[in-house]
């Protein structure tokens, strides 16, 4: 079956993993995806990532991806991450625009024309975009 919303089905994957308890989650990859699993790992949101291309296979590959979690209270890193832009209704912001995530504490994903980036980045930048998702 095909997915619709390939981002928030990513995000669900995340979110279900660390409430299993889980120590490594595998989504199906893409370049969009690898390139957020890159941002949310240098943000020090996961601890570390794989990407296992099938080459020959037809398909697309996985990330495997090694969640984080705090080593005294053991509950994940990562408290919340939830999609913004959806396929039904598209958010877009001007660099002036970008919302701050918990007054700059968690991160914005943005798919910018130089790529995709954290909030903070596309303002240095000076790029707005499509609000991707965020992460606390």
């Amino acid at each position: 079956m095909a997915v619709t919303d390939p981002i928030a089905d990513y995000l669900t994957r995340i979110r279900n993993a660390q409430q299993a308890g889980h120590r490594i989650v595998e989504i199906p990859a893409s370049k969009l995806k690898k390139r957020i699993t890159e941002i949310l790992y240098d943000q020090g949101y996961i601890l570390k990532y794989k990407f296992e291309d099938n080459v020959g296979k037809g398909n697309q590959g996985h990330i495997k991806i090694a969640l984080k979690y705090d080593p005294q209270t053991k509950k994940p890193v990562i408290r919340k991450l939830g999609r913004v832009s959806k396929p039904g209704l598209r958010k877009y912001s001007k660099v002036g625009d970008l919302p701050r995530i918990i007054n700059g504490l968690g991160i914005l994903v943005v798919s910018t024309s130089k790529g995709v980036m954290t909030g903070k980045q596309a303002t240095a930048e000076n790029v707005g975009g499509e609000l991707l998702c965020y992460v606390y």
